[in-house]
């Protein structure tokens, strides 16, 4: 399925032409460079780079700009024409519309369609889309060409006087401008079973099929994949016209049945027992096996069928392999694979970094950027709102973690993407390990539900609030080090003071996580205390606060100097060890811990 396009836009002067081809097109995101456009539903900072991200994942762009600020950003990222995203250029005031690349994918369609919006004449210069007003080799969403390498004999036949016959049902193509003829020497087939075409015949394979999956639980991905192969061959069945692998929800996190999506490169979708159920009437094998164990009774062959809609019918009954059973259903005209079921969800655990855009992963971007939904403490998705667009937020206060950690998992249950974003890394002190105590149903005294567990969960790495402050000032933390949070409301001080003490001991750099609240006054003291009684008054401590933020602070004292008065919750404290050292000037100041290459080279 062909993402909706992005609209370029660089400057506010081109906002009413955005609006008007977003009017004319439907869905579809209008981007705008950070400073100049403010009104824009995704915002980014640098044109080209953010042009090579956007044709990379494949979506088609429409920019409202000169035609040279593209092809100059582009060009080091072309290489196969047959999979290139349409590129359109058009005028600010939209009286130009030029398709640049992507005429094999639908540019030409899509420029057609942005001057009618924009009542201006499409630049189409593809000699079949003149003369005919069409491309053979650019068939519609929902279609396949299978011989793309014989279109441009058709096509040439076609433009010299040659005159085509159609087979089955071809609509794009019936209401062209093609010339036809019953008994033409030109053939343009519309099938589902295999045919390799020819020069004089081209191949369009309706993507019509929904494969319907039941298996053992932790099938192998060979044996699913074999049983699939297999049966498409017996049955003279073309791959290419799978428009979807559909199974029952209990198999959503089975990877077996992920594996034979990935395999032929169509969507996973997965429908409740109730939904197959209604599907009894037609099955030819229904089972009470089957309906005891699940509820339906029969998942292949029901799958296959829900697939195919109410007007589709059952092409392959249920054929089975040692563990697994798979059967095919055909649908009348192409499957939209979306609307049947839900996917398996997916939660991504995203570390975003101290705040500031620079230090942000390119995985995080991208899970951000994709996610349908963004769940966290409203200060943390203030941080990325940059990367909002048209994302769903789900706000929640300040102590409220583990309501939000189930709401996002329950939202991924649904089948969305959720992104539940964490500031620093997303594994210290942040949310990856409470959603995964809510997986485990020992865990946790209230489990998530059934669909909650059978989610794809992702957990991506930030910059931590240890690893900024240490930056800032130079290498703090290049020998051992450890950290520990202050805040007992899930920790007992009891063990945290345990904790304090063994790292004392142990002569180790020191963290101090969440170090003061208006609650908590005296925790940081009695850790300042512990530490003093291990540590010269002279050892370097580092206070940063607000990291990576306008307003952040980042100054270095002594643990003798220290006031707990000057630290607020939003600190990170480095302590050093007693090998950690103080250099540079008074008002530059850097700190480091040698990990020991001087005595190692006084001994060489």
């Amino acid at each position: 399925m062909t993402p909706p396009p992005a609209i370029l836009v660089l400057g506010p002067s081109a906002l009413e032409t955005a609006h008007r081809i977003r009017a004319g097109l439907g869905p579809c995101e209008i981007h705008g460079r950070a400073a100049r456009v403010p009104e824009a539903d995704v915002a980014f900072e640098g044109t080209a780079a953010h042009l090579r991200k956007l044709f990379q994942k494949g979506v088609p762009i429409i920019g409202l700009c000169a035609s040279g600020i593209l092809i100059r950003a582009l060009a080091p990222l072309l290489s196969d024409k047959t999979s290139e995203p349409p590129v359109i250029a058009v005028a600010e005031d939209g009286s130009a519309v030029v398709p640049l690349l992507g005429g094999h994918t639908g540019a030409n369609e899509l420029a057609h369609r942005i001057a009618e919006a924009l009542n201006a004449e499409p630049a189409i210069t593809t000699a079949g889309d003149v003369r005919f007003g069409i491309a053979l080799d650019d068939p519609p969403d929902g279609w396949a060409l299978a011989n793309p390498a014989n279109a441009k004999d058709v096509t040439a036949a076609l433009l010299a006087g040659a005159h085509a016959q159609m087979r089955g049902h071809l609509p794009w193509l019936e209401a062209s401008g093609l010339p036809t003829a019953e008994g033409g020497n030109i053939e343009l087939v519309s099938t589902v079973r295999v045919d390799a075409g020819s020069p004089k015949k081209l191949i369009y394979n309706p993507k019509t099929l929904a494969l319907g999956l039941g298996c053992e639980r932790n099938c192998t991905a060979d044996e699913l994949i074999g049983l699939v192969r297999s049966t498409l061959a017996e049955n003279d069945l073309t791959s290419a016209s799978l428009a979807l692998v559909a199974s029952i929800e209990l198999k959503a996190d089975e990877d077996a049945v992920h594996a034979v999506a990935a395999h032929f490169g169509v969507p996973a979708r997965f429908l409740s027992a109730e939904v197959l159920s209604r599907e009894g009437p037609r099955l030819k094998n229904p089972s009470t096996v089957v309906m005891r164990e699940v509820g339906c009774p029969g998942v292949a062959e029901g799958a296959a069928l829900a697939g195919a809609g109410p007007d589709g019918t059952l092409l392959v009954e249920k054929t089975k392999s040692r563990r697994a059973t798979c059967a095919v259903g055909v649908a009348r005209e192409p499957i939209d694979a979306h609307s049947i079921g839900r996917a398996r969800g997916a939660l991504s655990v995203v570390g975003v970094g101290p705040g500031s855009a620079d230090w942000r992963t390119a995985e995080a971007v991208a899970l951000l950027s994709d996610a349908t939904d963004w769940v966290g403490y409203g200060l943390y998705l203030d941080l990325v709102s940059d990367l909002r667009g048209k994302t769903r937020e789900h706000r929640f206060d300040l102590g409220q973690e583990e309501t939000r950690a189930r709401h996002a998992l329950e939202l991924a249950g649904e089948g969305r993407d959720v992104a539940l974003v964490c500031s620093g890394d997303a594994g210290i002190y942040a949310m990856a390990s409470l959603v995964h105590e809510l997986l485990d149903p020992e865990g946790v005294a209230a489990p998530v539900s059934d669909a909650a567990r059978r989610v794809r969960i992702t957990v991506a790495p930030g910059i931590s609030a240890l690893q900024a402050a240490a930056a800032r000032v130079g290498a703090p933390i290049g020998h051992d080090f450890c950290a520990i949070s202050l805040s007992d409301l899930l920790t007992p001080w009891e063990t945290i003071e345990k904790r304090l003490l063994a790292a004392a001991n142990g002569d180790f750099v020191v963290a101090l996580y969440n170090p003061r609240s208006r609650r908590r006054q005296r925790q940081l003291e009695h850790a300042i205390e512990i530490l003093r009684a291990h540590r010269p008054p002279t050892t370097p401590v580092v206070v940063a606060a607000s990291l990576g933020r306008a307003d952040e602070k980042v100054r270095v004292t002594t643990l003798s100097e220290l006031d707990p008065e000057t630290v607020d919750m939003m600190s990170v404290l480095l302590i050093g060890a007693t090998q950690t050292r103080r250099a540079g000037a008074a008002h530059e100041p850097r700190v480091y811990t040698p990990r020991g290459y001087d005595t190692k080279a006084r001994q060489g």
